[in-house]
């Protein structure tokens, strides 16, 4: 039988974000934290889950601490998002590990890294990402 984590890696092809706990599968295809903000935003206890995602930088690493996931696979995923992960004890494998995380034109750091850089609060994280996401929507970077 399958693991929590091997079934959200399974079911990973496709989508951007896989959650499984107890064989129970979630899988969204929104882009960036967006699928994870959502999920928890709508109260969902996502305790106990394990996570298959696209790309894991320090900002999904802080919200699945946030929420209470036990264990994340990242196809990719940045130096600073494992090393959050091992810093809160979270089981975490990747496809491949890279130094940083790019936004979306290719030109810089992903915006979203750069609000948690310096935060290791995962409240604190968690706030000032919905904040950051909030501003994106509002002026004319894509998220």
């Amino acid at each position: 039988m399958m693991t929590d984590i091997e079934l959200a890696k399974a079911h990973l092809d496709g989508h951007s974000i896989c959650l499984c706990r107890d064989g129970e599968l979630f899988t969204d295809d929104g882009r960036g934290i967006s699928p994870m903000l959502r999920l928890m935003e709508e109260g969902r206890d996502l305790r106990g889950y394990a996570v298959a995602d696209i790309i894991v930088g320090k900002a999904a690493a802080m919200l699945f601490i946030k929420a209470g996931i036990r264990e994340v696979y990242g196809e990719v995923m940045s130096r600073a998002g494992y090393d959050y992960l091992q810093q809160h004890d979270t089981p975490c494998a990747y496809g491949t590990l890279t130094e940083k995380i790019i936004n979306r034109r290719g030109d810089g750091i992903c915006p979203m890294e750069q609000t948690v850089a310096l935060i290791d609060d995962p409240e604190e994280g968690t706030t000032a990402l919905k904040q950051r996401l909030m501003e994106l929507r509002k002026g004319t970077e894509h998220v």
